[in-house]
């Protein structure tokens, strides 16, 4: 199994917070919690999106402390985080030089925690860096953890323009809008080089998914999840995803499982994550 978005590390975004606890232990506590996870749910490859770096020159993607902790986590791939405030040419240059060496699998766009639409000029540089290393760019879409978001610029429609501007660049649409899931599934059936990741639909530690509430949530999720990949007409287009450590690794993909329909399990907990990063 492949999962497409997890985080080890704080994502250093306005009013968002660390995440959870164990992002702020030392990158060898966080290798030898996440490889027990991995192991437990049985996924081969992660990926783990980096930090808003807020324009710091020495880590223009965010990705430093990702890379110690990917050091010490087999399977484990870094997303790099596109800055918009990032804009100078030199600048990007070393953004560049990063995406040469081969070190990110993907870019990611803080959407709504950053106010910046899609489409913002400021973006532009990014996807034209990820079409020429032919890199996915990964989008935060829908709820956000932070008051100081701004939700119209999380709202899935506006990866719409972007896609259609840049149709040689594969976006994803992460946690598929939600709540806006038929609005994100309305953009994938458009538009070919759109997809979405099934990340943080649920949130909780093991005893929160032991309970009977997470059970009536999974049931409400699964009406509305089905619907919208269905109406999408394009399973091929979605990716496994658990938002770890929001979610427990194990108890969020058992849950999944039970969600989707069998027929689409294997093209979303693996085929279409190797297709969308040409893993073999």
């Amino acid at each position: 199994m492949i999962d497409v978005h997890i985080h080890v590390t704080p994502p250093n975004l306005p009013a968002a917070g660390p995440l959870a606890p164990i992002l702020c232990d030392s990158p060898e506590r966080i290798a030898t919690v996440l490889r027990r996870e991995m192991r437990h749910a049985g996924i081969r490859f992660a990926c783990a999106i980096g930090c808003w770096s807020a324009g710091q020159p020495e880590d223009p993607l965010g990705i430093a402390a990702s890379l110690a902790v990917a050091a010490q986590t087999p399977g484990l791939h870094v997303i790099g985080v596109a800055d918009p405030t990032w804009t100078d040419p030199s600048q990007l240059q070393k953004v560049e030089q990063i995406l040469a060496q081969g070190t990110v699998v993907g870019l990611k766009l803080y959407l709504g925690y950053l106010h910046y639409e899609p489409s913002h000029p400021h973006y532009r540089p990014y996807y034209e860096l990820a079409a020429r290393y032919n890199l996915p760019v990964f989008l935060h879409t829908g709820d956000t953890f932070s008051p100081k978001a701004k939700l119209k610029f999380a709202h899935p429609l506006g990866v719409d323009e972007v896609a259609v501007d840049h149709p040689e660049v594969q976006f994803v649409l992460c946690h598929v809008g939600n709540p806006w899931m038929l609005d994100a599934a309305e953009v994938i059936y458009k538009n070919l080089n759109v997809w979405a990741d099934l990340s943080g639909l649920l949130i909780g530690d093991e005893q929160d998914f032991a309970g009977e509430a997470m059970q009536e949530q999974a049931a409400e999720l699964a009406a509305r999840l089905v619907k919208a990949i269905r109406y999408s007409e394009r399973p091929n287009r979605f990716l496994y995803g658990s938002d770890w450590p929001l979610a427990p690794m194990l108890a969020y993909r058992s849950i999944l499982q039970r969600i989707l329909p069998p027929a689409w399990h294997e093209l979303i907990f693996e085929e279409n994550a190797r297709r969308l990063f040409r893993w073999r």
